[in-house]
């Protein structure tokens, strides 16, 4: 038992990086993405953020993760909102309750403070998906959610979607359309090409505005590092 507890902690180590080894490339790498989401629209304030990727297990929970970690490391007031209400994995990677979540928002049935937990990361926060309901999409097409996103930009300077994949559900379509930015994860040697520039037309199809790519588990060549 003592095994597991103690390999289930590594597992999250390896999971929130930036926290768990702030000085690693890794890490430095998230802090370059976090710059580089300041500087896209210079004239525009980025302060929802969607996650998103072509298909599964590609790594956007945990790009999620760390690139809120990095926000909250600068002294943000951050907040991340697992909206894959689907098949969540947020609570897991923060190791929180999901109890009561987004889906109770969005259906009516709980509030927002409610719902919000702290994390153990300094202004780190986080709303678990809640229970899986069975219309997410209705859920998010809903006057609610745009009521919601309005009081959590109230609350917080930064909020971050870990949205579904794109082409499994429309729910990533439909968030990506309501968000300042949509950052597009793509995990090296898992997906095909077709597969991302068919993901990015569903991007462009409800006008989202793309704010870059992630490369992610992509190994240098010269120091065989891995790049998340």
């Amino acid at each position: 038992m003592k095994k597991k507890k103690r390999a289930d902690r590594l597992q999250v180590g390896r999971k929130l990086i930036a926290d768990s080894n702030p000085k690693s490339i890794i890490s430095e790498q998230f802090r370059t993405i976090r710059t580089n989401i300041k500087f896209s629209i210079p004239d525009q304030q980025i302060q929802t953020i969607l996650v998103t990727s072509s298909i599964p297990g590609e790594g956007k929970t945990t790009n999620a993760a760390n690139l809120g970690i990095v926000f909250a490391q600068e002294g943000k007031k951050v907040l991340i909102i697992d909206a894959d209400m689907r098949k969540p994995t947020l609570h897991h990677t923060f190791e929180v309750f999901n109890i009561v979540g987004l889906s109770n928002v969005l259906a009516k049935h709980s509030s927002l403070h409610v719902t919000i937990q702290n994390s153990s990361i300094e202004n780190l926060h986080i709303i678990p998906s809640g229970p899986i309901p069975p219309n997410p999409s209705e859920l998010l097409s809903s006057k609610t959610l745009s009521e919601f996103i309005d009081e959590v930009k109230k609350e917080f300077e930064i909020v971050i979607f870990d949205a579904p994949p794109l082409l499994s559900v429309t729910d990533a379509q439909i968030l990506s359309a309501k968000c300042d930015g949509t950052l597009f994860i793509v995990n090296s040697g898992t997906v095909q090409k077709a597969e991302v520039l068919k993901a990015k037309a569903n991007l462009e199809a409800v006008r989202a505005r793309i704010l870059g790519v992630v490369l992610n588990n992509y190994k240098l060549p010269r120091n065989n590092y891995e790049y998340y």
